[in-house]
């Protein structure tokens, strides 16, 4: 229940983020999206047995940003440099072969990072690059963006039918609806949003410089867990990654409208189950005070919405 008239104009800011963001078909029914999985289509293979990524998809299952069941279960992470060093020749074929998949299942172009463990997007603006990386970090797909260039993982252990798949499907799921459900005028909307977003706080993201986990990030990753801890009461999870702190939440409808509002506040956010995980960043967010502050309120925000 909403129980006053602050709480009242912070939930109808948020929705009115939410409402920008989410495609048409969203905008008036995301909180009755149900999380529920559908089954993942079968790879086609062309005359020469090469994987046809034009061929694969008739349609996508639910966005993870309206609530529907994140891509991955478990975060797809990239590569780290000493895994690459020792096995080169096939994390080249796998950088390659994403590349051609993303090609062609969206017709972006793309191409393999300079920086190990990445594969490069070039999308149409810097909207488009800044909205997938929302998208697909909730879909539980590592990414990040530096203008209008989107970076997705890639490693030698890639699999063809598994992570490979992975992370071309993700990429035609979330362009398809950034391309297709989304009009020009909505894509003006968003991309002045996120300018106003910027204004407040620039978008906390993960950090992803290396795949060690330094004795700083620990640090401040148990830093901002106590000071969620002390004003929500939310426990910190036993899951370990890289740039992310997890949060166990009271119910999967918790986490996935926390995930949504944290996303609509600049900070990129995503679930596996109940835990909600969001960004450690020491250089953008040195106290972590951006993250557990808006963790806070978003919390309040969801329990006047009775959603904890």
């Amino acid at each position: 229940m909403i129980t006053g008239a602050a709480d009242r104009t912070a939930l109808e800011a948020l929705d009115a983020r939410l409402r920008t963001l989410l495609p048409e078909e969203y905008r008036d029914s995301y909180e009755d999206v149900q999380p529920i999985s559908m089954g993942s289509a079968a790879l086609a293979y062309d005359t020469d047995g090469r994987a046809a990524w034009d061929r694969v998809w008739g349609s996508f299952c639910d966005l993870a940003m309206a609530g529907g069941p994140p891509h991955k279960g478990t975060l797809l992470e990239p590569g780290c440099e000493p895994e690459i060093d020792a096995n080169y020749d096939r994390y080249d074929e796998v950088a390659e072969e994403i590349c051609r998949g993303i090609s062609m299942a969206t017709g972006l172009r793309s191409y393999v990072s300079p920086t190990p463990g990445w594969v490069s997007v070039a999308c149409h603006g810097d909207a488009m690059a800044d909205w997938l990386v929302r998208a697909i970090v909730m879909e539980n797909v590592a990414a990040r963006r530096r203008g209008a260039i989107l970076e997705l993982p890639a490693a030698p252990h890639f699999r063809l039918e598994k992570e490979i798949k992975n992370v071309v499907t993700v990429i035609a799921k979330t362009s398809h609806y950034w391309l297709g459900h989304m009009p020009r005028g909505q894509q003006r909307a968003v991309a002045d949003l996120f300018a106003a977003m910027g204004g407040e706080s620039p978008l906390i993201e993960p950090d992803l410089s290396s795949a060690e986990v330094r004795t700083d990030a620990r640090e401040l990753a148990a830093s901002v867990a106590a000071a969620i801890r002390r004003d929500t009461g939310l426990r910190r999870s036993n899951h370990r990654y890289a740039g992310w702190l997890g949060v166990e939440c009271q119910s999967v409808r918790a986490a996935v409208w926390m995930m949504r509002a944290l996303v609509a506040s600049n900070v990129l956010s995503r679930r596996e189950g109940t835990v909600l995980f969001v960004p450690v960043n020491a250089a953008a967010d040195p106290h972590g005070a951006i993250v557990s502050s808006a963790v806070v309120h978003i919390h309040r925000c969801a329990a006047a919405r009775a959603m904890c």
